[in-house]
């Protein structure tokens, strides 16, 4: 695999977070590709928030891959920061090639270096092949999670 640089996105990488958002089975249904109004907003909001980043994956130049970084503090756990990864995509062609391996192993060591105690995500349960993946390195199901449209 060539080399894969890990970054904060910018302003100018929105469209291509877009489509691998929209390049989903379940995205499909619930993210557009094209930029407008609420994803400027959204993406305005996680760049100026310190406790979140909006990560890409770019090689040769393309963004392959993108996840979402929030730090949330607690007193649970003895006041221990835990990382919250979300919106993990790698294009649909360049799946299975371990690139979202790499990208999972830099955001826990970007949780590491920062001093959370804990990394935590949620997946959908339909998703076997992704709860295989979180497993194999080293998530564990512990948790029943649970959501509420608004």
């Amino acid at each position: 695999m060539t080399e894969v640089l890990f970054r904060e996105a910018v302003r100018a990488d929105l469209p291509a977070v877009l489509a691998l958002l929209a390049d989903d089975v379940l995205g499909t249904a619930r993210d557009l590709a094209e930029v407008d109004e609420a994803y400027e907003r959204a993406f305005a909001d996680i760049t100026a928030d310190p406790r979140n980043q909006q990560v890409v994956a770019e090689r040769d130049g393309e963004i392959v891959g993108c996840c979402q970084l929030t730090y949330i503090p607690g007193l649970g756990r003895h006041g221990v920061e835990r990382a919250l990864v979300e919106a993990v995509r790698v294009r649909s062609d360049l799946r299975g090639q371990g690139l979202g391996r790499a990208m999972m192993t830099w955001a826990i060591d970007q949780a590491r270096a920062r001093g959370c105690g804990l990394v935590q995500l949620t997946t959908d349960k339909s998703r076997a092949d992704a709860h295989r993946f979180y497993r194999g390195l080293g998530f564990t199901a512990s948790h029943e999670g649970m959501k509420l449209t608004l």
